[in-house]
């Protein structure tokens, strides 16, 4: 796959998770993402929030607005990346290494823990595969995959997707299942690239590529509405399925 056909599939894998939800809301530096929040809007009439854009960031008072929205209920789907995703769906956004001696420090958590407890769909997304991302404990906790029983906690992890396998989460008993994967790409290989165990489906099926539709909305609205915030990504993406 190239790297144009390779965002294609990855987005519209993102997308059809989102479904036809109300509100998605993403982060900055998410472009994958961001199209596929915008190929569901374009598709099902869905409200974006993309916090890395003027016209589709509404707040004017920072992202305390985006904060009370979540708490209200009013935000389906938010999309979680992070340097480390351990098997219990726990998000590392802080630095690898003991804390608080770290080897390598990152940005943080910003709302990150939050919005892991109240958005009902917590999709997770990291691109690379491989024992170094997806761990078996991560090394800090910035967002936790699962409460203890009696917290109340109305959101969490739903998915993760990566560019090799789509994992559901299970959070009654805190646990991944592969469901689908890369075409192409053997069970064995996912299992070697990932740190922690997890279940699988039965006989394991290839995910779906985009359809003549989905190229097309992508190389045409969903590019034209991406370049306001990603206008680098959006033109490699429309020059790459052209």
């Amino acid at each position: 796959m190239t790297t144009g056909s390779s965002d294609a599939w990855l987005i519209t894998l993102l997308a059809r998770l989102i479904g036809s939800a109300r509100h998605v809301a993403v982060g900055a530096a998410s472009p994958l993402p961001a199209a596929a929040a915008l190929m569901a809007k374009v598709r099902h009439g869905t409200r974006v929030t993309l916090l890395h854009s003027r016209r589709y960031n509404p707040f004017t008072d920072g992202s305390r607005e985006l904060f009370d929205l979540a708490g209200q209920g009013r935000i389906d789907v938010f999309f979680l990346g992070g340097v480390q995703i351990d098997g219990q769906a726990n998000v590392n956004l802080v630095g690898t290494g003991t804390y608080p001696r770290l080897d390598k420090r990152f940005p943080g958590c910003f709302g990150a823990a939050y919005l892991a407890y109240v958005v009902p769909r917590v999709i997770l997304f990291r691109e690379e595969h491989s024992p170094r991302t997806l761990v078996e404990r991560v090394d800090f906790i910035s967002a936790p995959g699962t409460s203890p029983p009696g917290v109340f906690r109305p959101g969490g992890p739903s998915h993760l997707l990566t560019s090799l396998a789509l994992f559901a989460f299970d959070r009654a008993i805190g646990r991944f299942r592969l469901e689908a994967r890369q075409p192409d790409t053997p069970i064995e290989t996912i299992q070697r690239a990932t740190g922690f165990a997890f279940d699988q489906v039965p006989s394991v099926p290839p995910w779906p590529g985009p359809t003549t539709d989905d190229l097309a909305l992508l190389r045409g609205p969903v590019a034209t509405a991406l370049a306001e915030s990603y206008p680098e990504f959006a033109r490699r993406l429309a020059a790459h399925l052209a």
